[in-house]
């Protein structure tokens, strides 16, 4: 699970996106959540929201037994 915002001033968003497509083209299972509207940190609630869903789907999806 890659995350990223684009107003992120300690990486720059090309390096999520970067990750990304490394990983797809390398056939490991990932996801891209990208929020346009977000820095380093994600901080707006609707953001918030998806992203603790998306977090807790993932982490569900792979670290469940």
């Amino acid at each position: 699970l890659v995350v990223h915002g684009q107003n992120d001033y300690r990486l720059d968003v090309s390096q999520g996106f970067d990750l990304f497509t490394t990983l797809q083209v390398l056939k490991v299972p990932s996801k891209m959540l990208y929020f346009p509207d977000e820095g380093h940190w994600v901080l707006k609630p609707q953001n918030s929201q998806l992203w603790y869903k998306t977090v807790n789907d993932w982490v569900d999806q792979w670290c469940k037994k």
